[in-house]
């Protein structure tokens, strides 16, 4: 499975003149030296002040579109302070199918894999958090980051503590041929343990997920959330475009479209994620949280 990467641009009975700069507008909002920033929503585009978009958690104001965050941001917004301790840290990617470039690219992308987990508590109540990294190939799925999940699914299970996955991902990774696949299966498994061990999992979509980490543990939370107009599906925009007889509709692939049609319980805005997750897990769990008065 290949890595699909969010698109935005036109699609092919879109009039030619859609602008074709979408899809990289998208990816991060743009700082000048004066700390102004504009939109990176190409239907925006506003100009807005650094130090209030960071106090809106990289929320517009204007449009409301949620740019991505870094995993120190999400701990940050997300976990209780000075409560998240970083587990599995001794895993490190390897080269197994000798893919050229691979480690090159594995350098560059400078982080230590497509997500973290550790040890952490919402609302005082203890979780095993984990996030995946956009900026990190994608947040694509290799063997490291399968056997992260399933690692802390079985810990979970172990240790009785509720699971948070903060997903963001293009998919499989395709420098790792069937072994990434092989991952789908590994975390459904993981799945599978904490299920049987009656432990809450909330799965919240950040924008965007897609295509094998949807198609896996994903999509198998107790509770599945999403940030507002996250990108949601499994192949990549053009090769649904390809396979469906129809023309799919305009908000095809997004959390909105997700929702409606059952596969979302909830869309919740980002200021409200760490509220909203601090109940589920309460209710979820018989476990009493800051919010109970």
């Amino acid at each position: 499975m290949a890595l699909q990467t969010p698109r935005t641009g036109a699609s092919k009975n879109e009039p030619k003149s859609t602008p074709k700069k979408a899809v990289v507008a998208m990816a991060e909002p743009m700082t000048n030296e004066s700390g102004w920033i504009h939109c990176a929503n190409p239907r925006c585009r506003k100009i807005l002040f650094g130090k209030e978009f960071e106090r809106q958690l990289k929320v517009c104001p204007k449009c409301g579109h949620h740019h991505r965050l870094t995993v120190p941001e999400r701990v940050e917004m997300t976990a209780d302070d000075g409560k998240f301790q970083e587990l599995f840290t001794d895993m490190i990617t390897c080269d197994p199918l000798r893919f050229p470039g691979y480690l090159d690219k594995l350098q560059a992308a400078g982080g230590k894999e497509a997500i973290t987990i550790g040890a952490a508590a919402i609302e005082e109540i203890p979780v095993l958090l984990g996030i995946m990294d956009f900026g990190f190939m994608g947040g694509s799925m290799g063997s490291v980051v399968g056997a992260k999940v399933y690692r802390a699914f079985e810990k979970g299970a172990d240790e009785k503590t509720p699971i948070v996955l903060f997903c963001a991902s293009g998919g499989a990774r395709m420098q790792e041929g069937l072994i990434a696949l092989m991952q789908m299966a590994k975390t459904s498994a993981g799945v599978y343990l904490i299920n049987q061990a009656a432990v809450p999992y909330v799965s919240v979509f950040t924008n965007p997920t897609m295509a094998g980490v949807l198609a896996s543990f994903a999509a198998l939370g107790d509770v599945i959330l999403s940030e507002p107009g996250a990108k949601v599906g499994f192949a990549g925009e053009r090769v649904a475009a390809q396979a469906t007889v129809g023309k799919p509709p305009p908000d095809f692939q997004t959390a909105e479209f997700q929702y409606r049609h059952g596969m979302i319980d909830r869309i919740v805005p980002r200021k409200e994620l760490r509220r909203t997750i601090g109940t589920l897990l309460s209710l979820m769990s018989g476990k009493p949280h800051v919010g109970d008065t």
